[in-house]
């Protein structure tokens, strides 16, 4: 066993720099703990030391590698680990730990923060919930990137498009849903018929229901109440899926043999989304204006011939496609949140159950954020 030290030298350009030698272990803590601690009075250091030479630490464990946290402090731990390409996996991983464990416990036991006062506390919890959504939303922007650059990849070469990984997905998502958007949206449409009835009754131009089911139903609600629908069963599906096999170390055995997990579980489920969305969205339309029709007819004395002449005559079919191209862009986003979430799952099943309900949480939120973007976008260009 090699006796640990730390010592201050002059590096190659003429600074002083920390190094670190020898077995940095729980035997040697009591004596490394004074070094680090002189280290950090050093005037010089300013409560963190600047550059630490660790190339020649031979034995590292959990209590050694602590103290070279607390030594250069979080934020200079993590640029060393950034610096150092040639450090060993097992080193990196046990720091990196030990760097997120130091950030958090910086985070939480915030002195200054503890005695603001209450409503600077507030403002700093916005900013740190405002935060972690802008590292989030770049985490994801990163993940639809990776998507598309492994389907440019692969799509010149149709042996690797898992056709059938794709139809698979495409039973689960569209088919079995088929039932339950075709009812939801009826019962929508009814209740858009009866309150556009009872509103337009007052000023005698109750035949306008038609109007008012058709267009909501072919420029929003068509596409958007399968696409919420879709966000709660089939992103949690997916982050479930993908989540069980990340705890399992499944996705670690694919990348040990060479595998790319993007093109085996995240590609086959984003084209079965891209395929199902726009069935859906003709599905939910069809459902909704039926359920319109049914309520112009039994409540409003409105037959049924009348009510398709109008939708065909007054209702242009341009509506109808501006809610249609919404449905790649929802259904993209769906997918993605869902397989992004899967892969940050931990390995324990709480874990598994947070990222499920941060699935849906956040597809719900984005699916009605891009339709209130898209609707303004349409508005303004006079679509």
């Amino acid at each position: 066993m090699t006796q640990a030290w730390l010592r201050r030298e002059a590096n190659a350009d003429g600074h002083a720099a920390w190094i670190a030698g020898g077995d940095w272990t729980i035997e040697h803590y009591g004596r490394l703990a004074t070094l680090v601690s002189d280290a950090r009075a050093n005037p010089g250091a300013q409560r963190a030391v600047p550059f630490l030479d660790w190339t020649q630490v031979r034995q590292l464990d959990t209590a050694g590698a602590a103290l070279l946290v607390e030594m250069l402090g979080p934020v200079l731990a993590r640029e060393h680990l950034r610096a150092d390409p040639r450090l060993e996996p097992e080193r990196r991983a046990l720091l990196e730990v030990l760097v997120d464990a130091a950030e958090a416990q910086q985070v939480a036991g915030h002195p200054a923060l503890d005695s603001a006062p209450a409503w600077l506390r507030g403002i700093a919890g916005i900013g740190a919930t405002a935060e972690r959504g802008l590292h989030s939303l770049l985490d994801l922007a990163g993940f639809v990137g990776q998507i598309l650059e492994t389907w440019l990849r692969i799509a010149p070469y149709s042996r690797r498009w898992r056709l059938t990984a794709v139809v698979a997905q495409i039973q689960r998502v569209a088919v079995d849903a088929v039932p339950i958007v075709a009812l939801l949206s009826f019962m929508v449409g009814t209740v858009v018929a009866f309150l556009g009835a009872t509103v337009l009754a007052n000023f005698g131009a109750s035949i306008f229901a038609v109007h008012l089911v058709a267009f909501s139903f072919m420029r929003e609600f068509g596409v958007l109440l399968p696409a919420i629908l879709i966000a709660g069963r089939t992103a949690s599906a997916y982050t479930a899926q993908i989540g069980s096999m990340k705890a399992n170390e499944e996705i670690d055995a694919l990348r040990s043999g060479g595998l790319n997990p993007i093109e085996l579980l995240v590609l086959p489920r984003v084209l079965a989304l891209l395929v199902s969305l726009p069935l859906l969205t003709l599905v939910g339309v069809l459902a909704g204006i039926a359920g319109g029709a049914a309520v112009c007819v039994l409540s409003l004395d409105i037959s049924l011939a009348q009510f398709l002449a109008i939708v065909q005559d007054k209702i242009e079919v341009r509506h109808f496609l501006v809610g249609l191209s919404k449905a790649p862009f929802f259904a993209v986003m769906i997918a993605a949140i869902g397989c992004h979430e899967g892969f940050k799952v931990s390995g324990s099943a709480q874990s598994v159950g947070d990222h499920t309900t941060s699935s849906v949480v956040q597809s719900i939120f984005v699916v009605i954020l891009l339709d209130a973007l898209a609707a303004l976008f349409f508005m303004e260009m006079g679509w």
